[in-house]
């Protein structure tokens, strides 16, 4: 019989829930938004690079600062910050004073408290359930995340901005204060114990990068996550020209292309119960390995038909295998490492999982000029499945590495 994940757990998940919706509503929003003060692709474009730059400068002293601070107050800040950058933005366009540069402020101040509040929100969780109970509940989160900000964010978005804009700023602001009133319902201290002393944040950055890099699979997870979000995001950005319009290969209309792209969303959703059943029945290493063939053969579909119901089931497919291997990856992750280290391993991981993506979607851009859209396909699936040789490593890493788990000299040991 199975335990349950406990209340402290679901009013974290409902939290955590209603936080990612918010997200959702705003990053979608903003750039609709933005359209009223100008018509410049670039400068549109650029509040997308405002929420994500924080992960690239700000991720390595976020996981420090969850790893030195009581994690549901990290939370309970990250969002009072969030509500409040928003409250302005709001006051602002009330009384006819917005600007495109509010926006960008409010973008990447939402973009800083976001590496914060998702980099202590995943530390937290095996501090609120029991470690073989992880799958379980990282699945959980990750059907939640997904639903808010892939497949109810954006719809709400639109619906929000048409109706009146001030309403698309007004929704996020009240769900961050509703999800501040429910993690405030879970008790108890999520400060990790600590030495008397601490060192300066530089030394506890690279102490958890040194974790990292000398831990055989966190180090393998990191590179197989990098190089496959590095591929995706090549494919992810010429994908439309590949899709839409009378003159592409598909030939679909934007909103046939809003729901291929939903099939992703929808098979992450699907994927997020999978993964704890899979793990069980497969094991751990061949559940990473199938489920992230699954994922890369995906990307690699459009090269050799341009069928929508084909390329449809393909990334429905691919996103059940992408969501199975991130929880399976990231309840391992958590077994293994030290409560204390929590907020640094997760924040070194996505600092290359997360850097990756621009750079992917610069290559994806001269791949395609130079040699056609199906070469990028092609070539971005075949690089995707190069990375799942590193589930050599992993079977020979996971028996070592999680009996040193068990015993805190190995772990620290650099």
């Amino acid at each position: 019989m199975r335990t349950t994940l406990g209340g402290g757990y679901w009013r974290l998940w409902t939290s955590a829930a209603l936080s990612n919706l918010a997200d959702g509503i705003l990053k979608f929003a903003l750039p609709l938004l933005a359209i009223g003060y100008t018509r410049s692709p670039a400068l549109v474009a650029g509040l997308t690079l405002a929420f994500t730059l924080p992960w690239l400068v700000f991720a390595l002293p976020a996981g420090a600062i969850a790893d030195r601070r009581d994690r549901r107050s990290l939370m309970l800040l990250a969002n009072t910050v969030r509500a409040t950058l928003l409250a302005g933005l709001l006051a602002a366009v009330l009384l006819d004073a917005g600007s495109l540069w509010l926006l960008y402020v409010a973008a990447l101040g939402a973009g800083i408290a976001e590496t914060c509040y998702d980099t202590a929100s995943q530390a937290i969780v095996p501090q609120l359930v029991g470690r073989d109970q992880l799958p379980r509940a990282n699945g959980r989160l990750y059907a939640a995340e997904t639903t808010a900000l892939e497949l109810a964010g954006p719809p709400a978005a639109g619906l929000l901005v048409a109706t009146a804009a001030a309403l698309s700023l007004a929704t996020p602001i009240a769900l961050w204060a509703v999800a501040i009133a429910v993690l405030l319902l879970v008790r108890g201290s999520f400060k990790v114990a600590a030495p008397d002393r601490r060192p300066v944040l530089r030394a506890e950055i690279a102490e958890g990068l040194r974790f990292v890099w000398h831990t055989g699979l966190l180090r393998t997870f990191t590179v197989m996550t990098g190089v496959f979000n590095f591929a995706s995001s090549a494919t992810q950005a010429v994908l439309v020209l590949y899709a839409v319009g009378p003159a592409s290969a598909m030939g679909l209309s934007e909103s046939e292309y809003g729901w291929l792209l939903s099939l992703v969303a929808a098979g992450c959703l699907a994927g997020s119960f999978f993964a704890e059943p899979a793990e069980r029945l497969l094991g751990t290493a061949r559940t990473i390995g199938i489920t992230f063939f699954l994922g890369a053969a995906s990307l690699g579909v459009p090269a050799v038909t341009t069928d929508p119901a084909i390329i449809g089931i393909a990334f429905f497919a691919g996103g059940v295998g992408l969501i199975v291997s991130n929880v399976t990856t990231v309840s391992l992750r958590q077994r293994i490492t030290p409560d204390r280290l929590l907020g640094r391993i997760n924040s070194s991981h996505r600092l290359v999982a997360y850097g990756t993506k621009p750079l992917g979607a610069l290559a994806g851009g001269v791949l395609a000029q130079f040699f056609g859209l199906p070469a990028v396909f092609a070539a971005m699936s075949l690089l995707a499945m190069s990375a799942v040789f590193g589930v050599r490593k992993i079977k020979g890493n996971l028996l070592h590495d999680t009996q040193a788990a068990r015993d805190p000299n190995l772990v620290t040991e650099t």
